[in-house]
């Protein structure tokens, strides 16, 4: 029976309800508030999904993963042993945010990739947050990513991080942080879509009853600012999307943004250059290409500049870029923007390009390059989460309270060889939201929100975002390498 107090209708009354005994276990959740009460904006779904029952919620929830299966929405795992794709995990139960949290949450995004984006023309250009010493210079020319050969290099529209993947988290108290930001290759919107589709088709009157902010704008959002960021001259450009291939964890999403913005897809060897501009191989001869959304990183981009070993990128292409005859998106060098290190000064960035405090602040966060911060971190491993600075997935990760002493023990050895390669911050405890388990019902996992941000004409961003769930209990990690899976997100229109 229905036992928590939300305003159930009096013909509900009597409906089993899927929630009951659900806990908050002292975390900060989603659904429901420190009292158990249901949060306003999910009193309406409680309603309508009390009346699905357990056999349907099972058949639907059957149907989904078969549909994902059939369809191909998988991804790949480096270096897993049995060497096949997987289906990314889709939980029913969707994430709802309010429009009053999202508005904030919109600003504070577009401060972020406004800011970063004058950061990086800055390092590339005049460097005065290097010279004034507002960031000790030493931090950016030793970044990894960072590109000397594109000093004084302009990139078209000035604009360097076209899209952006800004993971966010929620405390215990509730407070949204940013946790990091994916200025290179962000990947998962294609999950946001397929997730969104999925929903509408199996909940449609749930779907309905709610004022849902749309998603399924984004591949033409996307489709405008790769055209807007042509070389200049171009009236009609053609725009295609190099992938490294189907080995690729992403390779699901690079098929279907290409198909979804009816561009083909390419590999390196499908590209060639002639005479500083870029073609494509197709059967009625070369054909012009004048923008490259690419996901493959910088080093593999072209064999001539970076890695030579690299067989996926295109000899040549650095050379047309530079003869401003394609556009790349993202442009090269951005990853030094989404270095763990240089997050640390993010709020220093916004303060300087923009005069402004950020709108969402950062989790704290300690540089093991810095002495009294490193000193901190070795003594205080069992505290800490420790992060390489240009590692992502979840790897190069020490989760402190959860580790063995000799994973810290391993980790101390590794800051104190590499300082600069470190960074530690206090363990956040994640939002929770109710995820449902076979045999055992609905039980609360941890969340973040990765939302996506586009940065051509104007910022665009996607309303709502990939909720990744961390599936195993009590983990606070939520990559689908490491086992995650997804939510669907709702942001309303009104605040309910």
């Amino acid at each position: 029976m229905v036992t928590h107090n939300s305003p159930l209708p009096p013909g509900l009354a009597d409906t089993p309800d899927p929630f009951a005994g659900y806990k908050t276990d002292g975390f900060f959740d989603e659904m429901m508030g420190p009292d158990q009460r249901m949060r306003p904006h999910y009193q309406r779904y409680a309603e309508r999904f009390a009346g699905v029952g357990k056999e349907a919620f099972d058949a639907k929830r059957r149907s989904v993963d078969l549909a994902f299966l059939r369809q191909g929405i998988t991804f790949n795992v480096y270096g897993d042993a049995q060497g096949a794709e997987r289906v990314f995990p889709f939980d029913l139960v969707p994430r709802i945010i309010p429009a009053q949290e999202w508005e904030k949450l919109e600003a504070g995004l577009i401060q972020r990739i406004t800011a970063l984006n004058l950061f990086l023309h800055d390092i590339y250009h005049e460097q005065h947050i290097l010279r004034d010493g507002t960031i000790p210079p030493h931090y950016v020319l030793s970044a990894k990513h960072f590109r000397r050969e594109f000093v004084n290099f302009k990139v078209p529209k000035d604009i360097y991080i076209h899209i952006c993947g800004t993971d966010i988290i929620r405390d215990d108290k509730g407070q949204y942080m940013v946790l990091e930001d994916n200025a290179r290759c962000p990947s998962g919107v294609s999950y946001v879509l397929e997730n969104r589709r999925a929903l509408k088709r199996t909940f449609p009157e749930i779907y309905e009853s709610y004022g849902v902010r749309p998603v399924d704008h984004y591949p033409d959002e996307l489709l405008k600012m790769l055209r807007h960021v042509a070389p200049a001259g171009v009236a009609d450009p053609t725009v295609v999307l190099l992938t490294p291939g189907s080995a690729n964890s992403a390779y699901f999403e690079h098929t279907y943004l290409a198909r979804q913005m009816g561009i083909d897809i390419v590999e390196g060897r499908d590209l060639v250059v002639r005479d500083q501009h870029l073609y494509m191989r197709t059967t009625k001869g070369l054909r012009p290409v004048h923008v490259v959304y690419r996901r493959i990183d910088d080093d593999f981009l072209d064999p001539t500049v970076f890695r030579r070993d690299s067989a996926l990128g295109v000899p040549g292409l650095v050379n047309a870029y530079r003869a401003g005859t394609v556009s790349l998106a993202n442009s090269i060098g951005t990853g030094v923007a989404d270095d763990k290190v240089m997050y640390y000064f993010v709020p220093r960035i916004i303060k300087y390009y923009l005069g402004q405090e950020p709108l969402i602040p950062n989790v704290e966060t300690y540089l093991a390059s810095e002495e009294s911060d490193k000193q901190y971190m070795i003594e205080n491993l069992d505290k800490l989460v420790v992060k390489a600075a240009n590692e992502a997935g979840g790897y190069g990760m020490l989760m402190g309270p959860h580790a063995t002493q000799a994973e810290r023990d391993d980790f101390r050895k590794r800051i104190l060889a590499d300082p600069r390669n470190y960074v530690g911050q206090p363990m956040i405890s994640l939002s929770r939201h109710p995820t449902h388990f076979d045999g055992e019902g609905f039980a609360g996992r941890h969340i973040d929100l990765r939302p996506f941000i586009l940065y051509g004409e104007k910022p665009v961003v996607i309303p709502g975002g990939l909720t990744r769930v961390a599936l195993r209990k009590g983990s606070m990690v939520v990559n689908s390498s490491q086992g995650g899976g997804s939510k669907e997100t709702w942001v309303l229109y009104g605040n309910e």
